[in-house]
Parts: C-alpha cells; structure tokens; sequence
C-alpha cells in the first residue's frame, strides 16, 4: 500500500504538468477517492490506507484539507512508487482530470460508498461518518462489471 501522501502530491504534480494549473482541493480529494476506487477495481486493494468522509460535496480525506491548507505536499515522489501507482493514474486522469470539480462531486454522489455515508444527514451539512471500504468495494464491482460489458461489447 502507497503513502497518502506520496499519491496525492503525484496527483498535484502531474496535473500542474498537464493543465498548468494547480489542482483544486475539491478536485484533488475527488481524484483520489476515484484513485482509491481503481486500485479496488484493478488490484482489488486500495491504493493507500486513508479514511474518507461523506461530505456535502463528496468524499474527502481529513488529512489532505490540512495538508492542502498549509502546503505539506512533497516536491518529488520516489519513482518507485510513481512506477506502481501509474496504471491506476493514468486511467484516473483519463476519466476524470479533465472535469471540473462540481461535475466530479456530482458524480461521487451517484457511488454508493457516499450515499450510505450520508444515510442519516441533512443535506448541505458535511459529516464525521466514515466512508465503508465494503461499500467502496461495491462500487468498484460495479465499474468492473460495467467494463467487461461494454468491452464485450467493443467499446473497449
């Protein structure tokens, strides 16, 4: 399993490399938790050990707000570890870099690792309840499954 930290300043870096710009807190925290979802869709194990919170606007790791806030991500990313989380990066900046963080926080609320966190909490408050790795799970089988079809298909 990968440090938090190393993925999420991969993922600050590589997309100041591709967009010339710096990430955004709500987009990083999306693309990790879509991070966190493809490694349970190709591995079948997360890519790092962190805890995801059912927020208002999607999922979000606590410790990333904080790093974000006070610029704690490292400068570079020992390429060990970039050469074992590129597979499951490249298809995360495929699908979802390119999209604007609202349209990323839409689509977390469609996962059913987020709508069970939120059981129970108004809408437009954030909650302290955890995100389940089952449920994360669930979802991943869903994209799986969702990709077998539609390569048998010949979409892909």
């Amino acid at each position: 399993m990968e440090n938090l930290m190393n993925v999420a300043s991969y993922i600050c870096d590589r997309y100041f490399d591709e967009f010339s710009s710096k990430i955004d807190e709500m987009k990083l925290h999306k693309l990790l938790y879509f991070a966190q979802r493809e490694s349970l869709v190709q591995r079948n194990e997360p890519l790092f050990d962190a805890v995801f919170y059912g927020w208002k606007y999607g999922p979000i790791l606590k410790e990333i707000r904080v790093a974000y806030r006070d610029g704690l991500f490292y400068k570079t990313v020992p390429q060990d570890v970039t050469d074992r989380i590129i597979p499951v990066m490249d298809k995360v900046f495929e699908k979802y870099a390119g999209k604007d963080s609202w349209s990323l926080s839409r689509l977390t609320h469609g996962e059913y690792a987020w709508k069970n966190s939120r059981i129970g909490v108004p809408d437009g408050e954030n909650s302290d309840r955890p995100m389940s790795l089952e449920d994360m799970r669930v979802d991943a089988q869903r994209i799986r499954e969702r990709r077998k079809m539609l390569s048998q298909l010949g979409f892909c």
